[in-house]
């Protein structure tokens, strides 16, 4: 019913309506949380290809998938979703010195929280692991100066 207001509201152009429902809009957890899936992935091949610029752009976009979770979602202990901070700090400081070594560190950090959060929810049959193929075929990781595979 409020998809059917929304599309409405647009149509009408009444911005305001549009606005209001747009407001009342939380995402689902399940929705949240496979973007932040989504963005890990990438972030691996960016990071691994060493598109430096890419892999700052989805760690930014993880770390605010996450704090959406933790607004929208108040049953998500705070103090797991807090345990990614210190590995999205070494990842960001792996990106800044270009350093391969110390992303995958960080990485594997990351995915590690990530599944402790997982555990500490009640959700441990949703296991993150760093990828082997990007499901991505339609985006290189590489950054444009370099060659593409």
């Amino acid at each position: 019913m409020r998809r059917l207001a929304l599309i409405c509201a647009v149509l009408v152009g009444s911005a305001g309506a549009s606005l209001a429902v747009a407001q009342e809009y939380v995402p689902a957890l399940g929705d949240v949380m496979t973007a932040v899936q989504w963005r890990h992935i990438k972030l691996w091949f960016a990071g691994k290809l060493e598109n430096w610029d890419l892999a700052r752009y989805e760690l930014r976009q993880i770390r605010a998938g996450l704090e959406e979770a933790v607004t929208f979602y108040r049953e998500i202990p705070v103090e797991l979703v807090a345990a990614t901070v210190d590995p999205i700090k070494a990842i960001d400081a792996a990106i800044d010195a270009k350093d391969g070594f110390r992303f995958a560190e960080g990485y594997n950090a990351l995915t590690d929280a990530c599944n402790a959060c997982h555990v500490g929810t009640g959700r441990s049959f949703i296991v993150i692991q760093v990828p082997t193929a990007s499901p991505a075929s339609n985006q290189s990781f590489a950054p444009l100066d370099s060659p593409q595979p």
